[in-house]
């Protein structure tokens, strides 16, 4: 173990009183995609093409790039924030790397990882870059050298984010604990436990205050510089079960959070009001929860995406639903586009697709992969989508105006 621990403030506490921030970098959530896997419904029709063509699904192609430098399922997939060139993907084989989007070459490998490499993340500059296994090994690697900087052991890792204006790691464990490091100094505070699992975590807009979801359903919304809960959301205003997801408006103080009670939650952020709650349950199905939520940067919007493969579309103001958009398989993941009122949703059937919000249309689907699709990013350049799966590997796939 490394890394020091420091309670108090001080210099540690100024990276985190960083400007308002307007957009804050959002990674799949890091449940252990098995568990989605085992609750997704595929049907029939999906079960006797994989029988009939031995395992392979026989789909178009439509990737430019490749990556096939991993031996085994690909987890998680993070593009560089800053120059929209980079790559950075990490899988079940217990390895990490950064790699080029427009060729696949492999920038260097993120080695030393004991388990399955679930989270993988650069720094909102492109600096450094994590990883992050299931054992709790985060590892943090300078581009530029290519070198490891920074090495800590903790409990086992639920989900890893960084601070969108500074060089602040942060860490959510199955024993319920949020670590927060500041890189490559390591200096520590640590966001204590109440006896549960800390399931998933979004930094809000100001950049001073986090908001954590939980095993037992209830919320956190946390001071990052005091370390002390300002809203702790529980009882009749929580959810009844683990929150999966959980997403924050880039401007205004809204939070939406989604649950294997198969609810959509939207609270104040300054207040911790519960704002109101959408039933994303579908009546053709029994097991189903909600794996993933977004909020629209552009329109008055939220996507919730469920195991039973319905992408719903949510008028925030109403709180009614305008659209459910029905996919072959359970959603994984969902991305609002930065400029219009379109949403990309990744599914367990392997493909992506693009939805508009205002009709509930398709706009587009991009196939190639040959198993479900566990996590994908999409470029802040706008140009690229990529995609990680099942089947061992990543794909890029180039996004025209036209899609969009």
């Amino acid at each position: 173990m490394s890394g020091n621990e420091n309670s108090g403030d001080g210099e540690f506490d100024d990276v985190i009183n960083a400007e308002d921030i307007l957009h804050v970098i959002e990674l799949d959530d890091n449940r252990d995609i098995s568990e989605v896997m085992e609750e997704a419904d595929l049907g029939e029709d999906f079960d006797d093409d994989m029988e009939a063509s031995g395992g392979q699904i026989e789909v178009q192609d439509m990737a430019g790039v490749v990556f096939d430098k991993h031996k085994d399922a690909v987890f998680s997939v993070h593009i560089d924030p800053n120059t929209s060139q980079l790559a950075v993907t990490g899988g079940q084989d217990d390895t990490a790397f950064v790699w080029k989007i427009s060729t696949g070459e492999v920038l260097f490998e993120c080695t030393g990882h004991k388990e399955s490499v679930t989270c993988t993340s650069f720094s909102h500059d492109g600096t450094y870059v994590a990883t992050a296994d299931l054992s709790g090994l985060v590892k943090v690697w300078k581009i530029e050298t290519k070198e490891d900087v920074f090495t800590f052991e903790c409990s086992d890792a639920e989900w890893m984010k960084w601070h969108p204006g500074s060089h602040v790691l942060f860490l959510g464990t199955v024993d319920g604990d949020i670590w927060m490091w500041k890189i490559p100094s390591g200096e520590c505070k640590t966001l204590q436990s109440h006896g549960c699992t800390v399931s998933c975590g979004v930094i809000l807009s100001d950049g001073k205050r986090m908001c954590v979801g939980y095993d037992d359903g209830s919320l956190k919304i946390w001071d990052l510089k005091s370390v002390s809960v300002q809203h702790n959301i529980t009882g009749v205003n929580a959810h009844k079960s683990t929150v999966l997801c959980v997403d924050t408006h880039p401007v205004n103080n809204v939070i939406l959070s989604g649950s294997t009670d198969v609810t959509a939650r939207a609270y104040n952020s300054s207040t911790g009001k519960l704002l109101g709650s959408y039933d994303c349950s579908s009546p053709e199905t029994e097991e189903d929860s909600v794996e993933a939520v977004a909020l629209s940067p552009t329109h008055s919007y939220a996507a919730t995406g469920t195991v039973a493969g319905v992408l719903s579309i949510w008028d925030t103001n109403t709180q009614i639903c305008r659209h459910k958009c029905r996919h072959e398989g359970g959603i994984v993941s969902v991305q609002w586009d930065r400029l219009t009122p379109q949403v990309y949703t990744s599914c367990l059937d392997g493909a992506i697709r693009l939805w508009d919000a205002r009709n509930g249309e398709m706009v587009s689907k991009w196939t190639g992969h040959t198993d479900s699709i566990l996590g994908f990013d999409v470029s802040r350049d706008g140009k690229y989508l990529v995609t990680v799966s099942e089947d061992k590997t990543a794909r890029v796939f180039s996004l025209s105006t036209s899609d969009r």
